[in-house]
This record gives structure tokens, C-alpha cells and sequence, in this order.
């Protein structure tokens, strides 16, 4: 039986996990037993997401990742992307994104010259995939530039509401003697937003 490792993202706190919740019924059905599921509501951009990086900690030879598609895995730049994949490679995992590729059912019985295709098929697939997750997210970024800019002309923007839950958050951990880094890991944010956040909240007691 083969072990999988099931991750779940979405960008806001508004969207909904569920729906990404399937692939672990459907990878069931297909045989697998479910190690973990990962589950988030951070970028895809960031390199640094909790669950990301905990499941890579977890992962374990021969284990099988499973998203439901590329852009929930990574948006971010190719060269960091292909980083992200190296280092569930690294642990001797592979990667399945259904409807996508597939590195984990790769026959090592299959003759050598066609498995040399097959992988570079699939190496190849999986860039284009990579590629194509981050130009659309960038394609997203310009749109919501380009609506701001609409709406400031327009004199309509108001600009984004504080997330003062994730403020407080920050200044509570920070209060309580955390570091910056362990802060920015709890609340699921980088560090310069923790500082920023740190710089203007803070008491003015505090050094």
C-alpha cells in the first residue's frame, strides 16, 4: 500500500478547504493510506507556509504528495518552485497532482529507453505546470494593480482593510517573548510583517 501526504491551500481566510477535501476520498478509493493532510490559508507565493514545511519534515521515503493542482502547491518563481519540488525529492518522495502528472505510479519494470521518455515527459510537464501556476498568479497581481488604480482614479478605493485579528495576534506573541521568526511562523506571515506590525503597535515601554 502506498503512503500518501495530502495538501490543502487556499490564499484568504474567506475561501473554503473543503472543496479541496475530495483528493483525500479519491486517493483513498485509489488504494492509498492517508499519512497526513496539510491544510492552510496562506500564498502560494511564500516559501515559507507552516504546512508546507512541516509536511516536507514528515515526509518519508516513498510517501506520495498529492494537490489538487499545481498553483495549490506553488506559485511561486520557477527557480524557487523547482527548489520546493528538490527538497520533497530529496526525502524520497514523489509528486502526484490528479488530472496533471504523476511521479508516484512510474513502472521500474518499464523498458529503460521508454522510461527515459516517460520521466522526461513528465519533468517537463511538471515546469510547464510550475511556470504556468506562477504566470497566472502574476497575471492576478496586475489585474488587482490595475482595479486599484481604476478606483483611485475614480476616487472609490479605500485601500485594504487591517487584518486586526493577525495584528493582535503579533502583538500578543510578541508581548509574550517570542522571537520575530517564531511570531511570523504562528501567525502564518513573514517576518517583515511582523516588525511592521511590531514597529507600530508596540508599547511604548518596550525596547
Amino acid at each position: 500500500m502506498q503512503v500518501a501526504r495530502i495538501y490543502i491551500r487556499v490564499s484568504t481566510d474567506e475561501q473554503d478547504l473543503s472543496r479541496q477535501e475530495q483528493i483525500a476520498d479519491d486517493a483513498r478509493k485509489k488504494g492509498y493510506y492517508i499519512a497526513g493532510i496539510y491544510k492552510e490559508k496562506a500564498s502560494g507565493a511564500r516559501a515559507d507556509r507552516p504546512e508546507l514545511l512541516r509536511m516536507i519534515a514528515d515526509l518519508q521515503p516513498g510517501d506520495v504528495v498529492i494537490a489538487e493542482k499545481m498553483d495549490r502547491l506553488s506559485r511561486l518563481p520557477l527557480v524557487e518552485a523547482e527548489l520546493l519540488i528538490g527538497a520533497i525529492r530529496a526525502k524520497g518522495a514523489r509528486l502526484a497532482v490528479p488530472g496533471l502528472l504523476d511521479l508516484s505510479q512510474m513502472s521500474f519494470d518499464t523498458d529503460p529507453t521508454a522510461r527515459i521518455v516517460l520521466e522526461a515527459m513528465q519533468e517537463l510537464l511538471l515546469k510547464l505546470a510550475l511556470q504556468v501556476a506562477r504566470e497566472d498568479y502574476e497575471t492576478r497581481r496586475e489585474r488587482q494593480k490595475q482595479g486599484v488604480q481604476l478606483a483611485k482614479s475614480a476616487g472609490k478605493y479605500t485601500g485594504r482593510k487591517a487584518d486586526t485579528s493577525t495584528h493582535q495576534r503579533i502583538v500578543a506573541l510578541r508581548k509574550s517573548g517570542l522571537t520575530i521568526k517564531r511570531t511570523a511562523e504562528l501567525c502564518a506571515c513573514s517576518m517583515s510583517q511582523v516588525k511592521r506590525i511590531w514597529s507600530i503597535q508596540k508599547p511604548a515601554s518596550c525596547d
